[in-house]
């Protein structure tokens, strides 16, 4: 089945002592799930994805999985700084039911394209579930259109592609790659840059805003597809003011402002630091100027 809609993204939630708050990180699921976002993947950068250790990525899996009990599909970012550890990952994720898994190749390299494709093709012929391929040429990983052709070719299990490049030409080209490939790939763009990319080909995206504003992200969404673009340029230029606010200090802003809506998951580990009053002020500013504390869901 072709992936439609938007990836919901949770923080991982941290108690004051620093260690994972698992039950408030599950609850962020089933909130995520109850608001109608079709598919959940965790940890994302979001979710502090570099500040968790494998013991700490492996139970949250299996709490996204458990929570998640087969309401929506639930796929796990096994990026890891070599392959052993994102196979493990990997097979882990694939062991306790997960639906998929999401791989982006190991960036503080910066290797040339062959290690790239190399290193998917490793990844996606280490387990039998779906895969989602991350294009992040900001963090040095490319997925060229030869690449992703190859890919498609040799992947039977690689249902999506994320893309983070926010380039227009790339992402129009993917889509084009992708229709004349398999009617079941799906093409993401990597945050809520929606009115751009749907009409091209693009399936969704994953989601930078919907642990704050849910009932705006989906409503894009839900535009966008109707063709309603008259609503759905409003809406945008709506979430580009929250992106533009939830990207400053990320993700800190994004769980400072889900404690102003009621849904606390704690602070960012180190080296992210939690914001200033100033920080803090701007936030719930912003916030108020978008309608966000009347518009969305308070609390859990």
């Amino acid at each position: 089945m072709k992936l439609k809609g938007i990836m919901g993204a949770p923080t991982t939630a941290f108690k004051p002592c620093g260690g994972v708050d698992y039950d408030t990180f599950g609850s962020q699921v089933d909130f995520l799930i109850e608001q109608g976002f079709p598919f959940i993947a965790h940890p994302m950068h979001i979710g502090e994805s570099l500040n968790l250790s494998d013991h700490e990525r492996k139970e949250l899996a299996k709490r996204l999985v458990e929570t998640a009990a087969g309401r929506v599909p639930a796929f796990v970012n096994v990026t890891a700084s070599g392959p052993d550890n994102s196979i493990d990952l990997a097979k882990h994720s694939e062991a306790i039911g997960a639906t998929g898994i999401v791989v982006l190749s190991p960036y503080h390299w910066a290797p040339e394209d062959e290690a790239h494709l190399d290193y998917f093709l490793t990844l996606g012929r280490s387990t039998d579930i779906a895969m989602i391929a991350y294009n992040n040429p900001r963090l040095q990983v490319t997925i060229s259109h030869d690449m992703l052709e190859e890919m498609l070719e040799k992947l039977p299990n690689l249902h999506a592609l994320k893309d983070a490049s926010f380039d227009m030409n790339y992402f129009t080209g993917a889509c084009r790659i992708a229709s004349g490939a398999r009617a079941d790939f799906s093409v993401f763009t990597g945050i809520e840059w929606l009115l751009t990319s749907i009409p091209v080909g693009g399936s969704g995206s994953f989601s930078n805003c919907g642990e704050v504003a849910p009932r705006m992200v989906l409503s894009l969404f839900d535009a966008c597809i109707s063709g309603d673009y008259e609503k759905a340029r409003s809406l945008q230029y709506k979430m580009n003011t929250l992106l533009h606010l939830l990207q400053t200090n990320y993700p800190a802003t994004v769980k400072y402002a889900m404690e102003l809506m009621g849904r606390p998951v704690g602070e960012t580990r180190k080296p992210i630091l939690p914001l200033d009053d100033d920080a803090k002020a701007h936030t719930r500013k912003t916030l108020e100027s978008l309608g966000i504390f009347e518009n969305e869901p308070s609390g859990w």
